[in-house]
């Protein structure tokens, strides 16, 4: 398809950029560290540590897993924070030491984070003690030998007696009982590796840098592997697209979407690429208190997706805040709706700047220009260094207005599933290809536009849910017969996750079914309503459930 969206583009942005401009994220950062070193770095409930601070810090970590752990470049070191400032001293520490880093969320259940953990062979693991009982569960079915644990307060100046007031203000979750014998302190380890060297490690763009997992098809996470060489690529994409407004060691700019989540940890990589105090918000769904840390922070730019933005809309005082500053808005993970991108700009004066991308793509492969007025009801353009085009089923391109499957093609595209060829070679097609399962087209301007998904992943508050997974749990008691699992059109997160169930038991209660499947998945992929049928569930002659079936009268 011919490039056509490259008339779109406003002055000053180039159609290709060079990718290899950083030999790894480990020199993005050094090179930032050196640069930017008396400026503050990362924010976190107003406490700042500068670029200077977090090169000591990053360089006492990475020497800690080098030295005192015998970690060697390539092993895998899990995180499992919210957003603190423990958590880019935790990840660069482990990009410097040449380690590969898995993201996860804190909010797992115990079975997710034992596939995540025996699937990865992390060895290593930094997690924040409110969530240590869940590890502690899993620990001896998994790979790790050493647990390296942090509180709240940790990077706080005299922190003592202050740390649970922190838990319950910005987790909301107390710490459970938990004992996991040989853990050692995050600050110990900190202070263990201060007295020893960081060695040099070569990075190349083919080491992997991060193994990112998603769901699969079959209901199975599936770590992306995301190397030194896609991150760097997407990096210096996106520095590039937002370089006519964001400024060089100028910026503050604020993460309320949590680290572990690829929008947001490829957008931390670019802020810091570029100097910005990065303002991290550990617990935005307490939206009071983040409108309040809005108010006392002269912010230019801020990411987030619709449901969040809506929320802040609707809480009081927010139409209050200064919004002189602001300048670059940001939103990715799911469909901007019209209605909040207009209330935004009326309110704030600043247009959302909606975007697109996957976990594997690193994120970002679309995204609407910086300087559009208003909602555009489109993702956007390919940012530079990156094909895109709309395929058949067979796998041919189609011409504009027609529509079909989105793919892409670029540096910042994975190399593929972690220790899975079977599932990589289901998503690339045999030009390199990468399908999105995104169904859509491109108008006459060469603005790609999403009309449906192809994939019956369900999107919640821009995290993905595999109809699989949740199936599998549901399946899991014994009083359900079958079970299928759908997404349904919800006005706050997008879509909510429904189940359509036959009884094997019939006293089997929803309430009883919901408490099981609270068990075992975490928040956001919880069934949020439960229809029992009667009948069986639809299916085709080989026997696979017709979810599309399930789908259409829901929709309606």
């Amino acid at each position: 398809m011919e490039k056509i969206w490259l008339k779109e583009y406003p002055q000053g942005i180039p159609a290709d950029v060079d990718v290899r401009e950083f030999d790894s994220l480990k020199e993005v950062l050094e090179k930032s560290c050196a640069r930017f070193g008396a400026l503050p770095a990362y924010t976190n409930m107003g406490v700042s540590i500068d670029y200077r601070q977090l090169d000591q810090s990053t360089r006492d970590f990475g020497a800690y897993l080098q030295k005192s752990l015998g970690l060697k470049k390539g092993d895998r070191v899990a995180i499992m924070l919210p957003n603190l400032l423990q958590y880019p001293i935790a990840l660069f520490g482990a990009l410097r030491a040449g380690l590969t880093v898995v993201n996860t969320n804190p909010l797992y259940t115990a079975r997710e984070l034992e596939h995540q953990l025996k699937d990865s062979g992390a060895t290593a693991i930094v997690v924040l003690e409110n969530f240590a009982a869940t590890l502690q569960e899993v620990l001896p079915r998994t790979p790790v030998k050493t647990v390296i644990t942090t509180q709240i307060g940790d990077m706080f100046p005299g922190a003592k007696g202050f740390i649970t007031n922190l838990v319950v203000k910005h987790v909301k979750k107390m710490v459970p009982a938990w004992s996991i014998p040989g853990h050692v302190p995050l600050k110990s380890a900190m202070r263990a590796g201060r007295a020893q060297k960081l060695d040099e490690v070569a990075v190349t763009h083919d080491d992997i840098a991060f193994l990112q997992y998603t769901g699969g098809t079959t209901g199975v996470a599936k770590g992306a592997v995301l190397t030194h060489g896609n991150m760097v690529a997407n990096v210096v994409q996106v520095a590039a697209w937002i370089a006519r407004d964001l400024r060089d060691g100028k910026e503050i700019a604020v993460i309320p979407l949590p680290l572990y989540h690829v929008f947001a940890l490829t957008t931390n990589l670019v802020y810091m690429k570029i100097g910005a105090r990065i303002v991290l918000v550990t617990n935005p769904r307490d939206f009071p208190a983040f409108v309040a840390e809005l108010k006392k922070t002269p912010f230019t730019t801020i990411i987030g997706v619709n449901t969040l933005y809506n929320a802040l809309l609707n809480t009081p005082g927010f139409a209050e805040i200064d919004f002189r500053t602001l300048k670059v808005v940001s939103a990715g993970g799911m469909a901007v709706q019209r209605a909040v991108a207009e209330r935004w700009k009326q309110v704030t004066g600043t247009p959302i700047i909606e975007g697109y991308g996957l976990t594997e793509t690193a994120p970002v492969v679309i995204s609407n220009a910086l300087n559009i007025k208003d909602w555009t009801g489109t993702i956007g353009l390919p940012i530079p260094s990156t094909d895109a085009t709309v395929l058949d089923d067979p796998g041919n391109e189609l011409p504009q207005g027609e529509v079909g499957e989105i793919a892409v093609r670029g540096p910042q595209v994975m190399k593929g599933y972690w220790q899975r060829p079977d599932e990589t070679a289901k998503v690339f097609t045999r030009d390199g290809w990468f399908r999105t399962g995104d169904m859509g087209f491109v108008d006459e301007k060469g603005y790609f536009k999403i009309t449906d998904r192809k994939k019956d992943m369900i999107l919640v508050s821009g995290f993905n849910v595999y109809p699989n997974e949740v199936e599998d749990v549901v399946m899991m008691h014994p009083g359900v017969l079958e079970a299928a699992a759908i997404g349904v059109p919800d006005e706050k997160s997008g879509e909510l996750v429904k189940i359509v169930v036959v009884k094997k038991d019939p006293t089997l209660t929803e309430q009883a079914l919901l408490a099981h499947c609270r068990q075992h998945l975490t928040g956001y992929k919880m069934p949020k309503a439960v229809e029992f049928r009667t009948e069986p569930l639809p299916k085709t002659n080989v026997g696979k459930i017709l979810r599309r079936l399930l789908r259409e009268p829901a929709k309606q």
